[in-house]
């Protein structure tokens, strides 16, 4: 599996897109920024032309997909987002990009995920909300070799989701070959 993510060893120089720029998703691109990785930021609901923080603002979804090698997910879950990343979208992410999801279960088709997982056009994926919460033990994805899970408690820590830079991390190579099969 190492070799399958090898590329992504190195967090300098690959792209993170960052879905919903409000408070966390601001806070995971000045981490990654601060790594050295360029950041594009997609809010329709951000006012103004440009960025509170670092990155550069995409106006669509379609874009900021095409130049993502990872995918950060932190909007909120709505009629509008729900559903929003699918088979299309993986579709549209460079081969070998990598899915951080830890923002509300729901926004990914997890069905989807699966088979982009599988078909190696996604080399991993970093989740910590599911569509099912507990996520079910028959579910593929808590035994899938390129997925980290994580029970949905980055909030329940004494200093909250700031403690642990998630998407930066994710793409390290540090993190990756703790993914073993279960």
């Amino acid at each position: 599996m190492g070799e399958d993510l090898a590329p992504h060893a190195r967090r300098r120089g690959r792209t993170i897109g960052v879905v919903g720029y409000g408070a966390i998703g601001s806070k995971v691109a000045r981490y990654a920024e601060a790594f050295g990785m360029p950041v594009l930021a997609y809010d329709p609901y951000l006012p103004g032309d440009g960025l509170p923080g670092p990155g550069e603002r995409v106006g669509a979804l379609t874009d900021l997909l095409a130049r993502s090698d990872v995918l950060s997910l932190h909007c909120p879950l709505s009629a509008e987002t729900r559903g929003m990343i699918g088979a299309a979208e993986f579709a549209r992410l460079p081969k070998g990009a990598l899915l951080v999801n830890a923002a509300r279960g729901g926004i990914v088709n997890e069905a989807a995920l699966l088979e982009a997982l599988d078909s190696g056009h996604i080399a991993g994926a970093g989740i910590d909300v599911f569509e099912t919460e507990p996520l079910p033990h028959e579910s593929a994805l808590r035994r899938h070799p390129k997925v980290i899970a994580t029970p949905h408690i980055a909030a329940n820590t004494p200093r909250g989701p700031w403690a642990w830079p998630l998407a930066p991390r994710i793409a390290s190579s540090r993190c990756w070959p703790v993914a073993s099969p279960r």
